[in-house]
């Protein structure tokens, strides 16, 4: 099974325990995960027999690389409204004994937000909060900074949500990727990003993994989830190994929101250590 960390969801566990296999074997370079069901991959495929850190293969296997972490601030106006949004959105967490930290806890507030005025408020006001986060106009000046600075290299730009990825594609005329992006207009993207005729992509997750593109050597994280194992992979996409190739990975910060705390859980991983 390549790509065994999809495993334990319920409908990837149907593959393993349908098949008639007697022994198995399974790749992935993140077993771990969120809802804490690495145990379901003992169950259906067996226990960890081998296991080799990034770090430990960087220089031989895989490129070396560096990782550097940039906080931007959010202008007074941007600020003002980043809290009053954030303090509705939290009030109604609160009010409602939602406890987010939980696996169906952001589950709950999307179906308690549905069912008042209120609700639709704490909604609206959750996606500002979040917008004004991950999209802040001072990451964009970042990240054409880092463009200029890039120039004779291959980036790829990853958001966490298309909104983002389409606006990054419109201001710095680069292509994007996501989900709805035709897999013949994917290819040939990602053929012109090898070749040189485009010098950087944006995608919104579709990159994650089952990627190969070895000549990009430079990965710019926007936005992400909290996700360690998205974290990971997006470092992976720039660590194929090429003669005299150093990566790097940027990842940038909207500085004193929800984010920074994000970005502390996703870097929870040996690799960025």
């Amino acid at each position: 099974f390549d790509e065994a960390h999809h495993l334990p969801s319920e409908t990837y566990a149907l593959a393993a325990r349908l098949s008639l296999a007697p022994f198995r074997l399974g790749l992935t370079a993140t077993p771990e995960r969120q809802d804490g069901k690495e145990s379901v991959l003992d169950e259906i495929v067996g226990p960890i027999v081998y296991r080799k850190e990034i770090v430990s293969m960087s220089g031989d296997y895989l490129a070396d690389y560096d990782t550097e972490r940039i906080e931007v601030e959010l202008s007074p106006d941007e600020r003002q409204r980043y809290e009053e949004a954030r303090a509705t959105y939290r009030g109604f967490v609160m009010a409602q004994g939602i406890r987010l930290g939980t696996p169906a806890g952001f589950a709950e507030f999307i179906q308690r937000t549905a069912r008042s005025e209120e609700g639709r408020r704490a909604m609206a006001a959750y996606r500002e909060q979040r917008q004004l986060a991950f999209c802040a106009p001072a990451k964009l000046e970042v990240l054409e900074h880092l463009m200029d600075q890039h120039a004779s290299d291959r980036a790829i730009v990853f958001t966490q949500d298309n909104a983002t990825c389409y606006a990054i594609s419109k201001r710095f005329l680069v292509p994007a990727i996501t989900h709805q992006t035709k897999i013949g207009e994917r290819s040939h993207v990602l053929e012109g990003l090898a070749s040189g005729r485009y010098r950087a992509v944006v995608t919104s997750k579709v990159l994650n993994e089952g990627v190969d593109v070895p000549d990009a050597n430079v990965a710019i994280v926007v936005s992400g989830s909290g996700s360690v194992r998205e974290h990971v992979q997006r470092l992976g996409r720039v660590l194929r190994k090429k003669d005299g190739k150093r990566a790097v990975l940027y990842e940038l910060i909207t500085a004193q929101t929800g984010e920074a705390f994000t970005s502390e859980r996703r870097r929870d991983h040996v690799a960025y250590r």
